[in-house]
Formats: C-alpha cells, structure tokens, sequence
C-alpha cells in the first residue's frame, strides 16, 4: 500500500473509532472531492492537499468551523507545517478574554442566568435570549425579571456609550447622583450582564466587567457574553490545552506564539503573506471561503483548489461539539449520518501523508 492510501486508511481507522459508524470512503457516485473543479478521490485530493502543504512557506488555517476533533487535527497539522490558526470569531473571542486576563471576571452560563438572573442588563445586541420573559428564581422562588436594556437610543455607541458606562459607574459607587438605572442594578439579588462582543469595542466590555466588580461590592452580579459562531469557543479551548495560547496563534518559528495582530487571518490574507490558505468550516451557515484558498474542508458548496466536503458535527457525524448553554464540551449523536468523512479524518489524512506522528 503507497503513503498516501495508508494515510486515508489510517484516518478511516481514526474516524471508525470516533463515530462507530462513518468510514472513509467514497461517496455512492456522489463526489466527495474535487481538484481545480473536477471531481477526484479522496485518495487523490488527500495527495494534492499534502502536495500544497509540503511547498507552502506561510500556511494559514482560517474560519476553523469544527468540533473538538477537527480543531485539535487542526492544531497538530499546522504545527507540523509551521502554520497560523485563527477562528472566524477570534476578534470578538480575544475582545473578551483580554479583560478576563487583565483584571479577572465574574462569569456566568446561560443556563444559570436563564434561572437565577432577576435583573438582567443587556448592553448593545444579544440576540435570542428566549429566557427573558420568563421569571427567575434567584432564592428558589419565582420573581419578575426586569430587563434593562442599554442600546445605541439610551446610552450611544463608541464614546458615548464608554461616558455612559462611567458615569453608571460613578452613580453605583456613590459618587455622583444616584441615577435609576444604577438603583435598579444594585437591586438585583443576582444580576447578569449580557453582550456581544462582535458589535462592542473592548474598551467598552472593559467597563461592563468594571462596573459589575463595582456592583458585587454591595449585590451578586456576573457577566456572559454572546456565544461564538461556529463553536468558537471550543475551538479556542482546544488550541489554549495543546499550545497554552488562545486562538491567533501560529508555529511560524517552531513554537507556538499568540499574537492578535501578526496571525490575524484576515490580514495576512489580504496582505498576501499566505501562500497556503486551508478553510475549515463544517457547520451550515459558515462563510464561504475567498478566492484562491489552497483548500477547502466544507459542508457547503466552495471553491478552492482542493476542496473536500466533510460531515457537519453533530448532523452527519457523531461529534464533541461545545455547548454554550451549560459551559462545558458536550457528545452529540449524528441526527443521520452520511458518507461525508469528518474534518478530522481529512486532516489527519492529510498529515500522515506529510509524514506526522500517529497523535
């Protein structure tokens, strides 16, 4: 058997252990990989995607849409090539870890704010926050949940919204007028803080975490934000337990080293530092990738050079995915699964074709 079929056959072995239930294998008479447009075996994609990381000088693997398996495949392949990893949500991922590893944070999960939070502010857009209408229950007993909701209308945005924020800092300390809002906050017998950090600079989470250390002087107050798309945060946790760095971290000398700004994928492709873009994304909705990526491990349909198209997490294969409802990584069954190998069969395929260690 040559290199590359032990490497496909080494990755069905791998997937067949995950899922119990996929292999790696072609699809009945429906193409589950394509070269330049035309359709090819995964034998013969798995050989020219290894082909393209073997000349590249600067690989980049972006969007990086996968479930635990995929991600951590991901993070061992770019090391191997000396490659970038950074997630389609990562701006807003670092927005709100730089305050958490600034100054620390009281956190929450949204399974503990839909039961406990009787007051709730709501700073910017959150969106489909269904637990809104319904009571809390702080100490056990139902209680009316009063939304405070601060948008663009009431507070500003940019540095308006940064004045607002101070000056209800400055109401809840003490230290100017009480202001009905700020008496309403220090009401709460267990108050959450939500937001997105896609539509806030940090500047402003910054002063959100602010003022609820300044609200938990007197009352119990938390924070949560938005969830990642894309399981962002999983895929984040998985790069911080097999490098010690949050995403944007590359292996560009060897070791791994964050940098926000160095390996910000969208940067570095626009700038044409890359010479190798892999865009991973296996959920539905994911963006599809720009014109002249290397490859493409998609569910949807995409150009690139090499593309595969891989089994969505959870849909189409058994997965690890993260749940942002209870905070923690999470199994999920494949609603129905297809012929359509898994991101982590790809690339772990792909990096045994390179000559990679077995894990």
């Amino acid at each position: 058997m040559d290199k590359v079929a032990e490497a496909v056959s080494d990755g069905a072995e791998f997937l067949h252990r995950r899922s119990g239930s996929q292999e790696m294998r072609e699809g009945d008479s429906v193409p589950l990989a394509w070269i330049d447009g035309a359709p090819a075996t995964l034998k013969a994609a798995v050989a020219q995607a290894a082909h393209l990381l073997d000349i590249a000088t600067a690989p980049v693997f972006a969007h990086l849409g996968a479930d635990v398996d995929g991600a951590r495949e991901a993070v061992l392949l770019a090391e191997q090539v000396g490659g970038v990893l950074d997630h389609a949500a990562s701006g807003a991922l670092i927005a709100d870890l730089d305050p958490v590893r600034e100054s620390g944070a009281m956190l929450t999960t949204p399974l503990e704010a839909a039961i406990r939070a009787d007051v709730v502010l709501l700073v910017g857009r959150y969106d489909d926050v269904e637990w809104l209408s319904r009571p809390a229950r702080p100490y056990g007993e139902d209680v009316p949940r009063a939304v405070l909701r601060l948008g663009a209308a009431e507070a500003g945005e940019g540095a308006d919204l940064l004045a607002f924020l101070a000056t209800l800092r400055a109401a809840v300390k003490g230290r100017l007028a009480m202001e009905p809002l700020a008496a309403a906050l220090l009401q709460a017998k267990f108050g959450v803080a939500l937001w997105s950090a896609a539509d806030l600079e940090p500047l402003a989470i910054e002063a959100i975490h602010g003022l609820v250390r300044d609200l938990n002087e007197t009352t119990r107050f938390s924070t949560l934000s938005a969830p990642a798309p894309d399981y962002g945060l999983g895929v984040e946790q998985v790069c911080a337990w097999m490098t010690g760095f949050p995403l944007r971290t590359g292996f560009v000398r060897g070791a791994p080293a964050h940098d926000p700004w160095r390996y910000d994928a969208r940067r570095l492709v626009a700038s044409g530092e890359t010479d190798c873009l892999i865009w991973v994304s296996a959920f539905d909705g994911g963006a599809p990738p720009p014109a002249d990526t290397a490859i493409a491990l998609t569910s949807g349909a995409a150009t690139a050079h090499v593309r595969f198209a891989v089994a969505r997490p959870g849909v189409d294969s058994d997965a690890i995915l993260y749940d942002a409802g209870v905070g923690t990584f999470v199994a999920r069954r494949a609603a129905a699964a297809s012929s359509a190998p898994t991101v982590a069969a790809i690339l772990r395929a792909i990096r045994q074709t390179l000559g990679g260690p077995p894990c």
